[in-house]
């Protein structure tokens, strides 16, 4: 799976919001099985081993692999609908949260701490018994963000960019997807609007 390492840009600081960037094309597109796994091993859901290990259900186990994509397109859907909503601080609409609850409802599982980055982050870990236990922490994920409230989930703030995040930077004031892709872009751009005026820096 190496080579599908670095498919997406998970730029949303919530595998929930990651997942629901998946419907553009700037984030990585998912479309099919491959996509899939390559996202749960890229977001750390699962190892690589793990994700080797799937990747051949395609061919065994076509039926299976079928109804758990169709089940993980129809969450995108529904995450992007109402992260999408919470992001504009509007209303979520309860259409949207069916498919979360319908996955947290089916798999069993536990929480664990994890090390991460010189700290410990607290994971929810599966119970292998559904084939839906690998939606299972994007779901989790979803529940948390939309039972916190509007404030700290942003979309970015690049008009042409639709990419939904988290925003847990220390001072609350993060605008954009990538600092490194909006945030200069726009930086560029109004530094060209100002010298492109009469009396304008040079």
């Amino acid at each position: 799976m190496s080579g599908n390492s670095n498919r997406f840009a998970l730029l949303g600081g919530r595998v929930a919001a990651d997942f629901a960037n998946t419907t553009q094309g700037r984030a990585g597109t998912l479309e099919d099985w491959a996509g899939l796994v390559a996202f749960l091993e890229q977001a750390q859901v699962i190892s690589r081993e793990r994700a080797s290990a799937l990747l051949p259900l395609e061919r065994t186990d076509p039926q299976t692999v079928d109804a758990l994509l169709r089940k993980a397109l129809a969450l995108r859907i529904s995450l992007a609908q109402a992260l999408g909503a919470l992001a504009r601080q509007e209303p979520v609409e309860h259409a949207s949260i069916v498919t979360i609850n319908e996955l947290l409802q089916v798999t069993e599982g536990h929480d664990e701490l994890v090390p991460e980055d010189h700290a410990w982050k607290l994971r929810f870990v599966a119970r292998e018994k559904h084939p839906e236990w690998l939606l299972t922490a994007i779901a989790r994920s979803a529940a948390e963000i939309l039972s916190e409230g509007p404030a700290a989930l942003r979309k970015c703030a690049n008009p042409a960019c639709p990419l939904l995040f988290y925003d847990d930077s220390r001072n609350g004031r993060r605008r954009w997807c990538s600092m490194a892709a909006c945030g200069n872009r726009s930086k560029v751009a109004a530094f060209a609007k100002r010298t492109s005026k009469p009396g304008g820096s040079r």
